[in-house]
């Protein structure tokens, strides 16, 4: 490629990379963008997207072929497709087509409305969008246009509170210095404040002509998702200019607090980073989705199995019986031999057995997932009226999953926390200030505290500041040096935003609380920051005002832990400042200072071990030639059109370190400590959590101390605890030698169990995860970031796994956004359990989304969390409600749902197997096809729903109180294979009895005027009755929890099937449709026998009473939890009507005490533990209910043991 004649030979000379494209490459190929100002022709050689956007999938031509085509993905939909093209053969089909197009028309149309709805609603917010008006500059003059018609070079002008229409480059404002102000919340959902601004060469473009004039170039990076990141660089009048992202105002922010601004169009449309980054998030399913699919191919198998049964059946019966009958019973004209008769014989059999999997079970599943999600939505005990957040279900996909979750993943900072930041303590040359001494010297706790710190000298103080310890305020007073320096340092060292709404009423917009926390405390004590621009901070130092010129600013990121400013004071002194973590720091500071670092590291340890977070504070100054020399290298950094960022941190570096000139070593001020307290309840949750044997683990950026305490605050550690594991280690032998030393102690202890009774069995390497799973004595473990990151590598990820899944409770600190993912799946790849991830802010977005499930916590660090999860609300302690209640409620009421279903479905459907040996396999119905189209959508669909959406077994206080309830859901126990096929078998052995012994009366019955009483629509509708009627009172004997609805569905559901049938065969319908409704008064006929109700009596009786006699049996001799739970209910309620009615007679006399026959023996150690909180109840589950309970023990050690080793059942040793 070569540089095109229309580009000014000096931008080739002042070093424009040379390669060129005269028209846009395909999509994703695109190496560089390049944009002309007011240039829309040369622009429009490169084929750049316009700037109109599209989410909308459909329009008006395309609806009704694409959403088919959508539609009939998937596998049900298809094969129920298939199976209608198969009715439509009149050769194999027995039913009528309208049998299975009803039900498969009333699906689609279902979904293609709700598709097309939601497509209207996109369509709707295009075209608002889209329609939007700006001022753009055409020929010189601005006109206004709407945001579709924007193209890449224009420069648009906005005004105060309007959006940013595309990705500009700031050229101008009405701010002094190019300087702009955007709220961001659309991108990452944080409410405060940015700050943007021009480069100095084009802030002064300001005038109309001026920018009319204006044909600058930008040669910058192709579009990209990256919304803190930019690369570019401007070329104009011989000169080339670096552009970063503090230069760029990206699509879907607003312009604050600035009255205009100009800029150039870089990326417009579906090259906006905003929608780069609108990506469609990764598709969830559910286990018992991926089980559903399994359990369908095996049914369709089976299916099969049942066709060739019968098929054969057929041609035998064709050929040894159904010759000798040509003259009655003549073939087909297409059929020629018995082989081929059973051929067609397969398919009509395929056919009519196909309601085995009606196309309703997948209706049924979604509507009771949405009507799940309501009622989350709906909880108002999970609203949170402070911040007046509901709960909010943003997914229906995944609510019973909530029922089986087995590891939680939780960041710490806004999560556990309440993410509100409060300068708490601080060490200051040696010396800590923050705590309070009575006159004994004693340290005061907070209720014995005196009046906090009078800040009434200083007008601009923040009223709301809170701090105790007056020496701090004193030695600000008397002029020490080292504590004016420390605050000098937290004045100037910050991104804050200052603005002032009226005069001394100062409002900080800080990127981050712990920011706002600093400067705050800064403020009050004197240093106030007032204002800023892109070259100056203005300090009131003790009601001084002072100017310092700001040289530069030194971002913080996750890969840096500091962040430094450069500046000059008035003196002309360059100094610069520095705030960080201390694993930073501490290596960078002064050796002379030894006794200094040794108390200000003593402080950081006190600090860490109250859960504060920490920061350390230092400073340096730098001579003026050095700083020009440095300040030439960043210029040629910033202008680098590869690896700029990593350039950039070099050079950054090299003004950090200490290793330009050994006198230039960072000189320590001092440390900040900031409290950031738990959220409430949070120690609540987290107990109870723990014991419904959710395992949790915290994943957070915080040091460790820091984390520890933590932990301990919110009862995951404690005291009890066996051991806890702290792994530090900077190598891979160091980080594998400690791990290998922890499984070891932990394998030990489980050598002795019990009261010493020894463990004789034999290990072997195979069986070691399980052994580790179920050691005597709780462990917890806590890693470092830097440990954390060798023990995830592919040779060790096994050993940290098989130890880490031991312990109790687990801590990452120092861990990054990418560690926190990589831990999720590590425990998604190798164990099989249910994983929910839960974070506020965005940096728990890849855990969020790699998690099965991802909750967001709507807090203080914007929505980003939020808008990438599943579920989400305002407090972690509504997350016990969310898995307690109603996570186990939707897995319990999915199960029954399933199993109830699959049961009729089959008991319906094998009938015609039973019936296809009496007729001579001719693939004859048994039901009337009316009856076979209106059973799962009209007889049988609302009383399963109602079961589906409402049932409960125990009441949700119950469920919060008994967490062991919880645990059916973690093994899979109300549905799985093997309730599978318990279901199907009943589903069989029903109807065994329902084809046979109605097939036994009708044999040798009569009529009451003594004719025979067999006919073939006779014997269908006492069948048919039947059913019903069984299925109902089955129904019936399944709900646990009833409701005037599921009254209403089931007892309404046996008038309609009743109201139809007659109606079917009524005179009515035979003069409207006599081809269709032949058989006129049968119903009524047939039902008027007494030996037809006898028979239907039989027959319910048959089928229902050994079901109601196992049951019996197992409430009585092996209950499970949930049944002694309910039983304990009765017993309570009976208890207290006794004593309502003792109370009533009044007795007197000496009462026994009854502590020896009701007390249980652990409460004490439970409330010792601090676990019981509100669960007085707990005694139970924890111990009058071991007998019934051990069951479930029993099986998770089976799961354990049968369930593959992390390493996939491979017969490994540890390594170590």
């Amino acid at each position: 490629m070569t540089v095109p004649k229309e580009m000014p030979e000096k931008w080739a000379r002042t070093g424009a990379p040379p390669s060129w494209s005269q028209k846009k490459p395909s999509w994703g190929t695109e190496e560089e963008r390049r944009a002309r100002a007011n240039d829309r022709e040369y622009n429009e050689k490169f084929q750049y997207a316009s700037n109109c956007i599209k989410t909308s999938k459909y329009n008006i031509l395309t609806f009704l072929p694409v959403n088919l085509f959508e539609q009939f993905q998937e596998v049900a939909n298809t094969y129920f497709l298939f199976l209608l093209i198969l009715q439509l053969i009149p050769q194999i089909s027995s039913l009528s087509w309208f049998t299975t197009i009803v039900p498969l028309v009333l699906v689609l149309t279902i979904t293609a409305v709700k598709d097309a709805t939601d497509d209207y609603f996109r369509h709707k917010s295009d075209n608002q969008v889209n329609n939007r008006h700006s001022q753009v500059l055409i020929n010189g003059v601005l006109q206004r246009e709407q945001w579709m018609n924007v193209c890449v070079g224009d420069i648009i002008k906005l005004e105060n509170n309007q959006f940013v229409a595309a990705d500009l480059l700031l050229l101008s404002s009405s701010e002094p210095h190019g300087l702009c102000y955007i709220e961001t919340a659309e991108l990452d959902g944080e409410t405060n404040m940015k700050v943007r601004q021009a480069i100095p060469i084009t802030s002064e473009l300001g005038d109309i002509s001026k920018l009319a004039k204006f044909d600058g170039e930008v040669i910058c990076e192709p579009p990209n998702n990256k919304l803190d990141k930019f690369s570019g660089t401007l070329y104009w009048k011989e000169n080339k200019f670096p552009l970063s992202n503090q230069n760029m105002l990206l699509r879907g922010c607003v312009l604050r607090n600035t009255e205009w601004c100009f800029g150039l169009v870089i990326f417009a449309g579906p090259d906006t980073k905003l929608m780069q980054n609108s990506g469609r998030t990764k598709f969830k399913r559910t286990s018992i989705d991926r089980l559903m699919n399994t359990l369908v191919l095996w049914i369709f198998g089976f299916l099969v199995c049942m066709g060739v049964i019968l098929a054969i059946g057929n041609a035998i019966w064709e050929h040894e019986v159904g010759t000798r009958f040509q003259v009655y019973l003549p073939w087909d004209e297409a059929v020629d031999s018995a082989f081929f008769s059973g051929f067609l014989s397969f398919w009509s059999y395929i056919i009519i057995l196909n309601t085995v999997v009606p196309i309703s079970l997948y209706v049924s599943v979604e509507v009771i997932r949405l009507g799940h999600s309501y009622f989350i939505n709906w909880d108002k005990k999970m609203f949170c009226m402070k911040k007046r957040t509901p709960a909010e279900a943003r997914t229906t996909t995944l609510n019973e999953e909530l029922g089986q979750v087995e590891y939680i993943f939780s960041d710490k900072t806004g999560t556990l926390t309440q993410n509100i930041m409060v300068f708490n303590k601080c060490s200051i040359n040696g010396h800590s200030y923050g705590d309070v001494f009575d006159v004994l010297g004693h340290k005061a706790e907070l209720g014995e505290r005196p009046a906090p710190v009078d800040f009434s000298f200083n007008p601009l103080a923040d009223k709301t500041f809170l701090f105790w310890d007056p020496s701090l305020l004193e030695a600000v007073k008397m002029g020490d040096p080292h504590t004016h320096e420390f605050f000098r340092l937290l004045s100037l060292c910050h991104t804050v935003m200052s603005e002032e709404k009226d005069e001394g009423e100062l409002y900080y917009k800080a990127q981050s609380p712990d920011e706002g926390a600093l400067v705050t405390a800064a403020r009050n004590f004197g240093f106030v920051f007032r204002s800023r621009t892109p070259k100056t901070i203005t300090v009131h130092e003790l009601g001084t005002a002072i100017t310092y010129q700001l040289l530069a600013i030194l971002d913080f990121n996750n890969i840096r832990k500091r962040m430094s400013v450069i500046v000059r004071n008035p003196e002309g002194k360059i100094r610069l400042y520095c705030k960080g973590a201390d694993t930073i720091l501490l290596d960078r500071l002064h050796p002379c200072s030894q006794e200094l670092l040794s108390s200000t590291t003593d402080h950081l340890n006190e600090y860490a071990g109250d859960g504060l977070r920490t920061l350390l504070l230092a400073y340096k100054d730098l001579d003026e030639e050095y700083y020009e020399g440095w300040a030439r290298r960043r210029l040629q950094a910033s202008l680098a059109h590869d690896s700029r960022e990593d350039r950039l941190a070099s050079v950054y570096e090299e003004v950090e370190s200490d290793l330009m000139e050994p006198l230039w070593y960072f000189q320590l001020l001092g440390a900040t400590a900031i409290e950031d307290k738990l959220q409430q309840g949070v120690p609540e949750t987290i107990a109870l959590l723990t014991l419904a044997n959710i395992k949790i683990w915290v994943l957070t950026g915080d040091k460790q101390e820091t984390a520890v305490n933590i932990g301990y605050s919110c009862k995951m550690l404690t005291d009890d605890m066996t051991e806890v594991f702290i792994v530090t280690g900077h190598t891979v032998l160091e980080v594998r030698e400690e791990l290998r030393k922890a499984r070891e102690k932990m394998v030990d202890s489980s050598h002795t169990v019990g009261n010493g009774f020894a463990y004789q069995r034999k290990l072997s390497s195979s069986k070691l995860t399980s052994v580790l799973e179920a050691v005597a004595g709780e462990y917890a473990l806590v890693i470092n970031g830097h440990s954390l990151a060798h023990a995830l590598e592919a040779d060790m990820e096994l050993e940290f796994l098989e130890t880490a899944c031991a312990c109790k409770a687990v801590i990452c600190c120092r861990v990054t956004p990418l560690q926190k993912a990589q831990v999720v799946e590590l425990v998604k790849k190798y164990k099989k359990a249910v994983t929910l991830a839960i974070g506020d802010g965005a940096n728990d977005v890849s855990m969020i989304k790699t998690a099965h499930i991802g909750v967001g916590i709507s807090g203080q660090e914007g929505i980003q969390a939020v808008l990438a999860s599943d579920y989400s609300f305002s407090q972690f302690k509504f997350l016990q409600r969310l898995l307690l209640v109603h996570g186990r409620w939707s897995y319990l009421r999915m199960c029954k749902f399933l199993c109830y279903f699959f049961y009729k479905n089959f008991a319906f459907t094998m009938v015609h197997f039973w019936f296809g040996f009496f007729c001579g396999f001719s693939a004859q119905t048994v039901y009337d096809q009316y009856f076979i189209t209106l059973y799962n959508i009209v007889y049988t669909s609302l009383p399963v729903l109602a079961m589906g959406v409402f049932d409960q077994d125990v009441p949700e206080q119950r469920s919060m109180e008994y967490p062991k309830l919880y645990e059916p859901g973690q093994l899979n126990l109300l549905f799985n294979k093997r309730e599978f096929f318990i279901c199907i078998a009943q589903g069989i052995y029903t109807s065994v009895l329902m084809f046979f012994i109605p097939y036994g009366v009708f044999a040798e019955a009569t009529r009451d005027d003594g004719t025979q009483l067999a006919d073939y629509q006779s014997f269908a509708v006492t069948v048919a009755t039947s059913l019903v009627i069984v299925v109902s009172v089955q129904i019936g004997l399944d709900t646990g929890y009833w409701t005037a609805i599921n009254h209403f569905f089931i007892w309404g559901s046996l008038a309609v099937y009743f109201a139809i049938l007659f109606t079917m065969h009524s005179h009515g319908l035979f003069d409207m449709f006599p081809n269709q409704f032949r058989f006129v008064g049968n119903a009524q006929n047939t039902l008027a026998q007494p030996t037809v109700w006898l028979t239907i009596v039989l027959t319910t009786a048959v089928c229902i009473m050994p079901v109601v006699a196992f049951r019996f049996l197992r409430l009585s001799l092996k209950p499970d939890l949930s049944d002694t739970v309910r039983y304990t209910q009765l017993v309570r309620k009976k208890q207290k009507a006794q004593h309502r009615c003792m109370r009533r007679v009044g007795r007197t006399g000496s009462r026994r005490s009854g502590y020896a026959f009701s007390h249980q023996e652990g409460f004490g150690e439970l409330i010792m533990s601090g676990k019981n909180m509100r669960l007085s109840s707990l005694a139970l589950s924890s111990f009058s209910t071991r007998s019934s309970s051990s069951w479930i023990e029993s099986l998770r050690r089976k799961k354990s043991d049968g369930a593959n080793s992390p390493s996939g059942g491979a017969e490994k040793p540890l390594k170590g």
